[in-house]
Order: C-alpha cells, then sequence, then structure tokens
C-alpha cells in the first residue's frame, strides 16, 4: 500500500511566500528557507504555486524554485502560469519532479497530451474545482496525468465518487487524488484522511504556517490508522547493547560529504525523540538531562537514516547538519590533527565538485592569465565551440586501441562540459537529480 503524503503548499508572490490562493499576506520573506523548513521537518513533497502576474515576475519565481529544487531533498510540484508547454518545460527544467495543469482553462486540457508525450505522465498533474472537470475530461485525466490535485475539500466526496465512476482511481495506471486544504487544523486534516480512505495525501492546512508539526500530524494519522511516511525503527531500544548509564554511542556523519562530524550519547528518551521528531536527540552526560542538538544554536541536525553496528552497541547517524556540527563553530569536532601519512585522499565521486567550485569562484572572481576567465571572457559560442570540439576528440581517440588517450579527452570534454555548465548556471546536484528521476 502507498503512503498518503502530506505535502506542504508554498504560494509565491512578489519572490516572497504568501499565505494561500485568497490571501496574499507575507508569511515569509526567504521562500527557499521556508522550504528547506518543511523538507527538514518531515513534509513528503512541496506543492508550489507561482501567483505571478508578470514575465520578469514569472522568471524570478522560477530561480525561486531552483534553488529550492537544490535546496531540498522532496519533490516538488509546480502549479500556477502554466499556459504553454514552455510554461511546462521550465517548471521541470527547475527542478519540478511534476508540473500541473489547470483544467478550468480550456487551453490547459488541450496541453496535457503533447507535454505528456514529451515528458511522460508522470510528470503531469491536473488541478480540479468540482467533479464536473473530471467528467469533462476523465480521458484525458487517465492518459496524460499521473494525479489530480482538488482545490475545494468540499468537493471531495464528489470527485471521489466520478473518479470511480469514470474508472480513474484503481486502474493498472491509478490516477491519485490529493486535497489542497484550507487552514484546517492538525486534527482535522487526520480526519479528513481518515474519512475519505481512497484520497492519496493532503496538502497545506496548518503545516504551512507551522512546518514543527508535520511529524506530529504523522503521528495522529498513524494513531488513526492511516499509512504515512514516518521514520520507523527497525530496531527498539532494548534492543540495543547500553554502555555506562545505559547509554549508547552515537557517531553522526553528514548523510552527503559522509564527513564524521561529532559522537554524542543517547538514552532510551532521546532515542524515542529523535525517531519521533526527525530531530536529532541526544543525552546530555554534563547536563544529565535531554538534549536536543540545535535548540540553542539553531544548529540542528535532521535524521536521514540510523544504523547500528554488528554488535549492536553504536548507532550510526547520517544528518543534514544545519550550520556547525562543533560548539567552536567549526563544522566537523575533528579537526585537532594527531598525525597525517601522506596518501591520496582524493573522492572520486567529490573531485567534480571541486572541479566545478574553482571554475565558478574563477567566474566571480576573475584571474589574470587563467585559461577558464578566458572562456568566460570570449563567451558561450567560444564554450560550445570548445565542448564540440573535445567531444570530437573522444570519437577520434575511441579508434585508438590505446586507453591512456580517451581518458585525457574525456577528463578535457568534462572540463569544458563544466565551464558551459557555470555559465548557464547548471549544478553537479541538477544533474545528479535529472539522472535519478529518470
Amino acid at each position: 500500500m502507498k503512503h498518503k503524503t502530506i505535502t506542504a503548499c508554498l504560494y509565491l508572490k512578489n519572490e516572497k511566500a504568501v499565505k494561500g490562493i485568497k490571501d496574499m499576506t507575507v508569511v515569509s520573506d526567504d521562500p527557499v528557507e521556508l522550504a528547506v523548513s518543511y523538507s527538514n521537518f518531515g513534509a513528503d513533497e512541496i506543492l508550489i504555486f507561482d501567483f505571478s502576474n508578470t514575465d520578469d515576475e514569472h522568471t524570478r519565481s522560477l530561480e525561486i524554485i531552483k534553488d529550492i529544487s537544490r535546496a531540498v531533498d522532496i519533490p516538488l510540484i509546480g502549479a500556477g502560469n502554466v499556459r504553454r508547454f514552455e510554461d511546462v518545460k521550465k517548471l521541470l527544467y527547475a527542478g519540478c519532479s511534476r508540473a500541473a495543469l489547470n483544467l478550468s482553462k480550456e487551453s490547459n486540457a488541450h496541453l496535457a497530451e503533447e507535454v505528456a508525450t514529451r515528458f511522460g505522465r508522470e510528470k503531469i498533474c491536473a488541478c480540479v474545482i468540482n467533479p464536473k472537470e473530471i467528467a469533462t475530461y476523465d480521458v484525458l485525466i487517465k492518459n496524460y496525468t499521473c494525479e489530480l490535485l482538488l482545490l475545494k475539500e468540499e468537493e471531495i466526496d464528489g470527485c471521489l465518487q466520478t473518479m470511480y465512476d469514470k474508472a480513474l482511481l484503481h486502474t493498472q495506471h491509478p490516477v491519485a487524488l490529493k486535497c489542497v486544504l484550507g487552514d484546517k487544523e492538525l486534527h482535522g486534516m487526520a480526519a479528513v484522511l481518515r474519512a475519505h480512505e481512497d484520497l492519496g495525501g493532503i496538502c497545506g492546512g496548518a503545516i504551512n504556517e507551522n512546518p514543527e508539526n508535520i511529524m506530529k500530524l504523522k503521528w495522529q494519522c498513524k494513531g488513526l490508522g492511516i499509512d504515512v511516511n514516518l521514520y520507523e525503527a527497525a530496531l527498539k531500544w532494548e534492543d540495543l547493547k547500553k554502555g555506562p548509564g545505559d547509554l549508547v554511542p552515537v557517531v553522526v556523519q553528514d548523510y552527503k560529504t559522509l564527513e564524521v562530524l561529532m559522537v554524542a550519547y543517547m538514552d532510551e528518551e532521546a532515542f524515542n525523540h529523535t525517531v519521533e521528531s526527525g530531530v536529532m536527540t541526544y543525552h546530555s552526560r554534563s547536563r544529565d538531562e535531554l538534549w536536543v542538538k540545535g535548540a540553542t544554536s539553531g544548529h540542528y541536525q535532521y535524521v536521514k537514516a540510523l544504523y547500528a553496528d554488528c554488535d549492536y552497541d553504536t548507532i550510526l547517524a547520517k544528518v543534514r547538519q544545519v550550520g556547525a556540527a562543533c560548539h567552536t563553530g567549526n563544522k566537523s569536532c575533528f579537526f585537532n590533527e594527531i598525525l597525517k601519512k601522506e596518501f591520496n585522499d582524493t573522492n572520486p565521486l567529490q573531485i567534480f565538485e571541486k572541479e566545478y567550485g574553482t571554475i565558478i569562484d574563477r567566474k566571480n572572481n576573475p584571474k589574470e592569465g587563467s585559461y577558464t576567465n578566458y572562456l568566460f571572457d570570449k563567451g558561450i559560442d567560444k564554450i560550445l565551440k570548445k565542448v564540440g570540439e573535445e567531444c570530437t576528440e573522444i570519437v577520434i581517440a575511441a579508434k585508438n586501441p590505446d586507453s591512456e588517450e580517451i581518458k585525457y579527452e574525456i577528463a578535457d570534454f568534462l572540463y569544458h562540459c563544466m565551464v558551459l555548465m557555470a555559465v548557464k548556471d547548471v549544478t553537479w546536484d541538477d544533474i545528479v537529480k535529472e539522472m535519478a528521476q529518470r
């Protein structure tokens, strides 16, 4: 059974986050920071509505969506200002996993087949207000979209019934129905999911302005027998072997760079709080009390994974670290070198990021005599010419039985591709996310 999704809604207007579709009250001057908080506190997705009125404003909204995509680890759904094929393409290229078409606009209905054929139906959602729109476009919805977003809560029963009648819910390729709620409180949101078994998820509601309530909502749903995506531990506290003071040491690691950040200790209360909240919590031995990492400094650690070692007496935590892990201000507590032998510690998976970082530095801080700056100064046509030339060199080198030449040419090609990426504001994270979605 697929989890019911808990989706946060983010409404963009004038580069700020506003309260809702009908309320333009600003709730955050930093939409990216708000989106990160939704991701950190356990939202399954973020539905972004763009309320821009001009092309320039829409362009700025797309830049914000791109920044959000780079900053969070959960899927984005882009909605609003979708009128043409290009609008869908721009949302997907900005990092959205899906784009939503408003079916109350007839032109969008005609657009569905074109964009689904190009990008796949799994990339396309539809927004509806009432069941009549479902009845009108049932074939289109079934063939060219993967889910419906209902914008009017009181129409849930009618929409579900229409989807049953049109065989959209339980077919070989079902279309999920998710409801965008208004200012409904947490218990009311859970009640909506409980009352409508075939509802695929809920969006918005009380979680929009209080991201820290997301996990609380999920645990309420679990208590009502609703299957949601929770941090549920495969091991219980009693399965672990404790040391002095009934504590278990925890080695904390950055989930992306794999850098070891710190070592702390958990007791049963800290373990359970970590699992339930998704925020790393420890037992402070010096203060003999529960310690939510970041509660004072703001340098929270959000859980990505927990592992026990072979003896079940140590926990490895992979986390998303906000700010510094160490009280000294260092990212990691392990910075006092005791000894170090000379060795090559280059991580082959990180060398691209390092090289790309150097190219970006040259872009922002030009250096006289730099070949990279020469390329930037000559412009994109020169860069494209070099990319084409290096690609041809790879083809020629591949005909040579000696593999040494092709290694050199591929490295040259990748360097010039990274210069092109820097010009077009594309990062390796963007490339990796795109590949992962295919």
